[in-house]
């Protein structure tokens, strides 16, 4: 694999250089990492990004210039095991957790990672949405079984953080091909509300307007509410609520929303809370696809890497950030996607435009696993 390197300009996007850098083993430098900004370099979120690759990999090489604007990425051996880190508050657990959903299967040895800070926070998917939805998509591509778990052991909201996770995964020595093209009709709608440091009232009502939009489509709609109290519930107030709708050919369509951080900007009302979160997730069932929009780059890296056979997958509008990760794939990959749209016929209620995604997986295998 001693190939080229590849190079990149700017600091957007770092996360998916440097995983698919991992899993292909091609060597990345990213030059000009805001080079023109007042504070020029790495981000703290990032550098803490990179400290936890490296502790999943084993020979990893990282060099980085003294102004943080320049990084060399060398990967090492994917190698898992027990991993502890915190992560910076910056950014919340999911920025972590989305990189190490993607790697976690090729490991050497199945990963257990207690992962500290912010679990949910306005910016990135939430511990628990990506507990109901990625969790779902890697069960399709054969990673499944009881090591398996992705758990909210303490709730931290932002900015202070103070929350706990606990992911394990199993590895495995090849993924399954998927053929996903008929997502379904929604059958229910579940979800979380949560509430810490704050009153647990705070919840009930998220969920009561929450209901209120969504009882009008739908009979089966069951929210839990879940109120962390003591040492559990971190070190800032907030509340929040993550809906997941389920289609009877099991796919998940989720959309969350989080209360505005203490501190920074106007306070939200869980009322307004509760009903923009509902509107979010009938757009995003509207939306649909076979996938949620928050996975899409999720099952695309599982297809990439699955045995030599064709995966098909039908998904919803494609987000800029999946259309950008299609382009790595191809740097990284040699990987093209073939992509037809598909236009729902005017009578029938299909939401917007869908993409059928078609591949021939790339064959990876995991090379430290061994054949039991």
């Amino acid at each position: 694999m001693a190939s080229q390197g590849l190079t990149y300009d700017g600091c957007n996007f770092f996360r998916q250089r440097l995983v698919l850098s991992t899993l292909s083993g091609k060597r990345v430098k990213i030059r000009n990492i805001r080079s023109k900004d007042d504070n020029p370099g790495l981000r703290d979120f990032e550098a803490s990004f990179i400290r936890l690759l490296d502790k999943v990999t084993n020979g990893t090489r990282i060099e980085i210039n003294q102004t943080g604007t320049v990084l060399f990425y060398q990967p090492g051996l994917l190698y898992g095991g027990v991993v502890e880190h915190e992560c910076n508050t910056q950014r919340s657990v999911g920025y972590y957790l989305e990189a190490l959903l993607m790697l976690a299967p090729f490991m050497k040895n199945p990963l257990k990672a207690v992962l500290k800070g912010v679990t949910n926070d306005p910016t990135d998917p939430s511990v628990d949405q990506l507990k109901y939805t990625s969790i779902p998509v890697m069960k399709r591509f054969g990673i499944d079984g009881e090591g398996l778990e992705l758990k909210v052991v303490k709730r931290g909201m932002a900015p202070g953080g103070g929350g706990e996770v606990l992911f394990t995964c199993p590895v495995r020595k090849t993924l399954r091909p998927i053929q996903l093209s008929e997502p379904g009709k929604i059958k229910r709608i579940r979800g979380i509300a949560y509430s810490v440091r704050v009153s647990p009232q705070m919840a009930n009502r998220i969920v009561d307007s929450a209901r209120s939009i969504l009882n009008k489509f739908i009979p089966d709609i069951y929210i839990y509410t879940d109120h962390m109290k003591g040492d559990k519930s971190g070190k800032s107030p907030g509340f929040g609520l993550t809906l997941v709708a389920e289609t009877l050919n099991g796919t998940f369509l989720s959309a969350e929303q989080v209360s505005t951080p203490q501190g920074q900007g106007d306070p939200v009302l869980p009322e307004d809370l509760g009903r923009n979160c509902a509107k979010l997730l009938l757009e995003e069932i509207y939306r649909g696809g076979c996938i949620d929009s928050a996975n899409q780059s999720l099952a695309l890296v599982y297809m990439t890497l699955g045995q030599q056979d064709v995966s098909k997958v039908l998904l919803g509008h494609l987000s800029p950030y999946t259309i950008e990760f299609l382009r790595h794939m191809r740097d990284f990959f040699q990987m093209m996607f073939k992509i037809e749209t598909q236009k729902p016929a005017e009578d029938e209620r299909k939401g917007g435009d869908k993409v059928l995604m078609t591949c021939v997986g790339a064959g990876y295998t995991n090379i430290s696993k061994s054949i039991k």
